[in-house]
């Protein structure tokens, strides 16, 4: 009996919480029973009376029934683990009807917000009693960040469609998503130049010797073998076996004013598609802020990374850091580069606004705070 008692008042609890609009079609019903009605009383026809109490309680059979079809209706959004900004994956959604016996006709679930994931509405003919019903979805969110609220509605016209009633149904679970690894405009050629100065940094170091050759443009000269020089008349270098495979070392700079906040979430996507793409090519990398030291693969695999960068914000005032490994190739990504030339990052790969411009890109999505 106390879970019979819990189940009709959960019931009586939704179906006050039904909101309800009139549609065109209602509207014309409307228009046409205030006709009726202003006939039969004009006429004193009985017929027309009898019409009118038919009219009148259709309509009121019919606010009761999609009352009833939208009582009783819980949903889930079961969403994949790893989600990128502005990719669409799919998602399982499941509708559930608790009513013992009675189903739910022309049910509808749509998205409430701007940032809902769920990109159309579905649609179910028709949920049995007890039942529940999955359906494949595909959803997409429009930012990075950390959303712990999304917001559906089940909407109905059934049976007549002369209102459209509607329940709201907010799912209270976390959902971290990571920013867009797509390439953005620019970054594809930036990568590309990046790996022909990984190439270079990494070329002849090590302590094995391996061979002489000749010297390329832009190498050091502490490896210039001048016997070997003077003997072909032309530079020749030394080059060394490396001991172990090449670490890159991406420095995020957090320390970005409000007015470039549009920068720094590019900077963001920047460096989620830099990881992302190095680690499919198996290059180490050690991701590091203000706040964060996090090396791939020796301490944490790629969604780590993915993850601090998808809840990482601007922090104006904190000081920049010198690089933590002066063998490795450095990639700094700063509003103000030129205060990383001041601590040993001369050799840095240093991207700022000016070599890293706004472009094409998925908007910020929610942060550590909740979602909207």
């Amino acid at each position: 009996m106390g879970i019979m008692r819990r189940r009709i008042g959960q019931l009586v609890r939704q179906l006050l919480r039904v909101r309800e609009r009139i549609t065109k079609s209602g509207v014309l019903f409307t228009l046409a029973l205030v006709l009726v009605a202003a006939a039969a009383v004009v006429s004193a026809n009985n017929l027309l009376f009898l019409i009118l109490a038919t009219m009148m309680s259709t309509m009121l059979v019919a606010g009761f029934i999609s009352r009833l079809c939208l009582a009783g209706l819980e949903l889930d959004l079961l969403i994949p683990e790893h989600v990128t900004a502005g990719r669409a994956v799919p998602a399982r959604l499941y509708v559930r009807n608790v009513k013992f016996w009675m189903p739910s006709f022309s049910i509808r679930v749509v998205g409430l917000e701007d940032r809902n994931p769920l990109t159309s509405a579905v649609y179910f003919p028709v949920i049995p009693g007890r039942a529940t019903l999955e359906e494949i979805v595909q959803v997409q969110f429009s930012g990075r960040g950390a959303y712990r609220q999304n917001s559906f509605a089940f909407t109905t016209r059934f049976p007549f469609g002369f209102l459209e009633k509607t329940e709201h149904v907010t799912l209270q679970r976390e959902v971290i998503v990571y920013p867009s690894i797509e390439p953005h405009p620019g970054f594809e050629d930036l990568l590309g130049g990046i790996a022909g100065d990984i190439e270079s940094h990494y070329r002849g170091l090590g302590r094995d010797f391996y061979r002489i050759r000749p010297y390329e443009a832009f190498e050091s000269a502490r490896h210039v073998d001048w016997k070997a020089s003077a003997h072909t008349g032309e530079l020749q270098v030394r080059e060394f076996a490396r001991e172990q495979e090449c670490a890159i070392e991406i420095f995020l700079d957090r320390n970005v004013p409000e007015q470039l906040d549009a920068w720094f979430e590019r900077a963001v996507d920047c460096c989620a598609f830099l990881s992302w793409r190095l680690s499919e090519q198996s290059t180490g990398i050690r991701l590091r802020s203000q706040d964060f030291d996090l090396r791939w693969p020796e301490e944490a695999d790629i969604y780590t990374i993915l993850k601090y960068l998808a809840l990482v914000e601007r922090q104006p005032g904190t000081a920049p850091e010198p690089p933590a490994d002066e063998n490795s190739f450095h990639i700094v990504l700063s509003a103000a580069p030129s205060r990383f030339r001041e601590l040993g990052w001369d050799s840095a790969r240093l991207l700022g606004p000016d070599a890293l411009p706004l472009g094409a890109r998925s908007p910020a999505g929610p942060t550590e705070a909740g979602a909207h």
